[in-house]
Order: structure tokens, then C-alpha cells, then sequence
């Protein structure tokens, strides 16, 4: 499972954790999302997403 970062906020999809109350369950990976999901921080789209590493 990976995790994608919102550019312009830094908000963070975790796709083991998904968005319940946005209707996204957990294990939803991020090609699965849909196209026209936005950020519920900033409304970005997915375009404006990078995946992220995380180290540990």
C-alpha cells in the first residue's frame, strides 16, 4: 500500500486506510479512486497528488 500527497496542501491519502466517510474503504489503491475525487482539504485533483516515501 502506498501513500499520495496533495501538492498544494499536503494532505495525505493512505490507501490502507482509504476515506470511509467519503466512501473509499480502506485498501482502495489511488488508480482505483475516482477520477473525479478532489481533496476534502483543498479541493485539488488527482493530478495535483505524488506519491510519497515514507522511511522507517
Amino acid at each position: 500500500m502506498k501513500k499520495w500527497q496533495c501538492i498544494l496542501c499536503n494532505f495525505i491519502y493512505d490507501e490502507a486506510a482509504g476515506l470511509p466517510d467519503e466512501g473509499i474503504p480502506p485498501g482502495t489503491r489511488w488508480e482505483d479512486v475516482p477520477a473525479d475525487w478532489t481533496c476534502p482539504y483543498c479541493g485539488a485533483t488527482k493530478a495535483d497528488f505524488d506519491m510519497i516515501a515514507i522511511s522507517g
